[in-house]
């Protein structure tokens, strides 16, 4: 088939032990099964590649009519998570195909792409690692961040300025993690690190580039 991804969802973490006795910590993902919603090729799209959508135990609400058409086309029931990964050149890959969680193997590496947890508003010491000034008796600057800028040229703060603000909730891509183990009946892999996200929240997770 060559679908080179699926969705998952992060369920928290735990150690394994290898076969040499050695404790490794692992993130266990709760990875499709998925199904081929639409299929998008170079020749009519540009580009290679297959939306696949998460499918759920639980009943999809409040579908809009379009999706509800893009479904219908498809000949399959409304998926409530949709995201779209590549495909091999040359790939069959078809709608209506399934995807589940051994299109990995054990010792492989993937790329897993989420969203971070949300930290609110934040200041510099946290959001920018700022060192903050002394926290001796007498000091009036402990967690400020300073000067943000000349007072007669230019006249206004630059573009980029690091200051406070809202912290987290950001798209992170984390690279070439290993696939501890695959457990294929359950719909669950074990990879080998922190995968970015709150236990429950989405992921990507893609064969590796390199």
């Amino acid at each position: 088939m060559s679908i080179q991804g699926i969705i998952g969802r992060k369920v928290g973490m735990t150690q394994v032990f290898l076969p040499d006795g050695k404790a490794v910590p692992v993130t266990v993902v709760e990875a499709g099964p998925c199904v081929v919603v639409q299929r998008k090729t170079a020749g009519k799209d540009g580009y290679d590649a297959a939306q696949i959508g998460l499918v759920e135990a639980r009943k999809v609400r409040g579908t809009t009519k379009p999706m509800e058409g893009h479904f219908a086309k498809a000949g399959l029931p409304p998926c409530r998570v949709l995201r779209e990964v590549p495909v091999a050149a040359g790939s069959e890959a078809k709608v209506g195909d399934r995807v589940s969680a051994d299109l990995f193997a054990e010792g492989e590496k993937v790329t897993i792409i989420g969203v971070s947890k949300g930290k609110g508003f934040q200041g510099v010491v946290k959001r920018h690692h700022f060192r903050g000034g002394a926290a001796t008796h007498g000091s009036m600057f402990h967690r400020a961040p300073g000067s943000i800028g000349a007072s007669a040229f230019p006249s206004r703060v630059l573009k980029g300025m690091r200051a406070a603000g809202h912290m987290g909730s950001d798209r992170v891509t984390v690279k070439n993690l290993h696939v501890v183990r695959v457990e294929a009946d359950k719909n669950v892999l074990l990879i080998r690190g922190a995968v970015p996200g709150a236990n429950g929240g989405l992921v990507v997770i893609r064969k590796a580039a390199r």
